[in-house]
């Protein structure tokens, strides 16, 4: 399938890709079995040859779009106060409006995935960010809550999609050596841009010329930047959709001559309908956590954590301004601690990068096990309780303001180093099975984001601003166990799991094996895997045949390798590893994955 005429530079991408027509398709071109479709080794066309400078400016955007959306989550808080004062209503009303937007977040993956799967990455970007966009200027321009309040949740759904996709887009370009970086920044900008908006907000909303509505304006106008930017500088990313397209392409380049037909890799079993894509993605999340210890106890982590950033939204107002007397601009700068800590909890991240290279190295696989994620997730599991315990006894009238919000530093350190750890353990983790794990993650942090400011000023009230904080302070350190228990017993939860990642197995064989010919681009991806499990069936055969493409002049040959079914299932499973073997976010691969009967007996074996 590789050829050597058409390397891969990883810094400028492969050079040009062969004609369509100089490729080897697996199949006879007949109706019951097309030629399948796939990608050739250094194809140019494949996002993983992208080159390096395409691969981070759409990251660079993913990035934008991502903060464009959590910005949005918080910005609001800014301008509560006056909020309140304009339509009359009481605090817990006011607080729905971060609520609503958080509870879009849980919402909005099980549609938006499912779209991703049948039209691709780009089309759902686009149609949701300027959904996202249009509710946002509605936002603008309300003038009674019920208004505000459901475009808030409207916002927060239609928003959702690139908290869902991102994940998935830096998988589609960049293989599990690769990914660490993007990886961190995709964790990161979710729990950055809530920190900023506060201080933005609190000081757009004070300004007597702006007002609390400009936050909307402001919203909206980031929403337009991030949607002009998507249509410039995002190009679809997802293999299936862009094989998909390729097949097509070819059939109607076939229909005027022998119309010989063509199905892309991940057809091959019939394409799906929405409804049932849509079915399926409303009930993995479920399945996941009740099956899956890893993922319950991952998405139970992250829920308290993300849930505990939330809160604070609610919380720094009644510490802030009703009990030190800042104004809404002053409580927002008391962000700055948290903000400060979870940029340096992403600088940490390139020293987990260098400890997961330097075990890979020493690796006789030639990949580190999932569990080598995890060593900034246990430093970051003691130092957030510290900072929320430390903020909790400082944060009294009497001790300097400056004392608590330093006390946000340990904790930002915290809970980036924790969110961004346990992203990349599942990723490896659940390799092809990632979208089912980290869905089950965002739907639950999502809910208890949206939970957890509801309940912070009732509770402020009754047992005062120390209780209530250590109440948060309780949960944090009650999770302190969880990343050492990944650690120790890990690979052994793995063992049992029939979607993890187990080193033992024939899957992670063959996943690493064509991971790394991929990677390094010295052998074909095919044949190594075909190598690693042979067909059983004697008589399979390969033969060439030429196909005619074009009706109106000669056509040029299509090379085409025919093969019996086992091979061709074989050739599929590899394909399937091959891309996605480090494969987070990349929610057709599971059903593809289970719909071959070859690949699913191997992997429950």
């Amino acid at each position: 399938m590789s050829d050597s005429r058409y390397p891969v530079d990883v810094e400028k991408g492969a050079a040009f890709a062969p004609p369509l027509s100089d490729r080897s398709y697996t199949g006879s071109g007949t109706p019951d079995d097309p030629y399948i479709v796939d990608w050739d080794l250094n194809d140019a066309d494949d996002p993983y040859n992208w080159p390096r400078s395409k691969k981070w400016l759409i990251t660079a955007q993913l990035a934008m779009c991502t903060f464009t959306v959590s910005f949005g989550s918080s910005a609001y808080t800014g301008g509560m106060q006056y909020t309140m004062e304009d339509f009359g209503i009481s605090d817990n009303v006011a607080i729905l409006g971060i609520s609503l937007y958080v509870l879009g977040f849980a919402l909005g993956p099980l549609i938006f995935a499912s779209m991703g799967e049948m039209y691709g990455r780009r089309a759902v970007f686009l149609a949701t960010g300027f959904l996202y966009s249009a509710f946002q200027l509605q936002g603008a321009l309300s003038r009674n809550v019920a208004t505000l309040l459901s475009c808030r949740l409207l916002t927060g759904i239609f928003g959702a999609s690139p908290l869902t996709n991102a994940g998935g887009t830096i998988t589609d370009i960049f293989n599990f050596r690769e990914r660490g970086l993007a990886s961190a920044i995709y964790a990161t900008v979710p729990f950055l841009g809530p920190v900023i908006g506060p201080i933005v907000g609190g000081f757009v909303a004070e300004n007597p010329h702006l007002g609390w509505h400009f936050n909307f304006w402001l919203m909206f106008m980031f929403a337009l930047v991030s949607l002009i930017g998507g249509y410039l500088f995002a190009p679809e990313t997802y293999a299936p959709v862009l094989l998909r397209r390729r097949a097509q392409q070819l059939s109607l380049a076939s229909k005027d001559s022998d119309d010989a037909h063509f199905v892309s890799l991940h057809d091959r079993n019939e394409p799906k309908s929405l409804s049932q894509v849509i079915q399926k993605n409303l009930s993995r999340p479920f399945v996941f956590i009740v099956t899956e210890p890893i993922v319950l106890a991952a998405a139970v982590y992250a829920s308290i954590m993300h849930g505990t950033l939330y809160a604070l939204f609610s919380g720094f107002p009644i510490i802030f301004q009703q009990h030190r007397g800042f104004t809404p601009g002053q409580s927002g700068l008391a962000f700055v601690g948290v903000g400060f800590g979870i940029m340096l909890g992403t600088a940490s991240q390139t020293i987990q990068n260098k400890i997961y290279w330097r075990v890979m190295e020493q690796s006789e696989s030639g990949r580190a096990p999932p569990e080598a994620r995890l060593h900034m997730a246990i430093l970051g599991s003691f130092l957030a309780p510290i900072g929320l315990w430390w903020f909790a006894w400082t944060s009294m009238p009497s001790v300097h303001w400056a004392v608590p919000i330093v006390a946000g530093i340990p904790f930002g350190i915290g809970i980036a180093q924790i969110l961004q750890s346990l992203t990349t353990y599942l990723m490896d983790t659940y390799t092809i099975y990632f979208a089912s794990a980290i869905s089950a993650t965002v739907v639950l942090r999502s809910i208890c984001g949206a939970v957890f400011p509801l309940f912070c000023p009732p509770l402020f009230r009754a047992v005062g601003d120390q209780w209530a904080m250590s109440f948060f302070a309780c949960f944090a350190t009650a999770c302190v166990p969880i990343p050492l228990l990944f650690w120790k017993y890990g690979p052994w939860i793995r063992g049992k799991s029939i979607y993890a990642y187990n080193e033992k197995s024939s899957t992670a064989r063959s996943t690493t094996t064509a991971f790394s010919s991929r990677t390094d681009s010295t052998a074909a991806c095919h044949s190594e895997v075909q190598k690693s499990e042979p067909t059983s069936d004697p008589n399979a055969t390969a033969a060439s045949e030429s196909v005619t493409t074009n009706g109106a002049t000669p056509a040029p040959k299509i090379t085409v390798t025919i093969a019996d079914a086992p091979t061709i299932s074989t050739l599929a499973s590899s394909d399937t590893q091959h891309r996605l073997g480090g494969g987070a976010g990349n929610a057709q691969a599971p059903e593809a994955v289970q719909d071959d009967s070859t690949l699913t007996s191997t992997m429950t074996s």
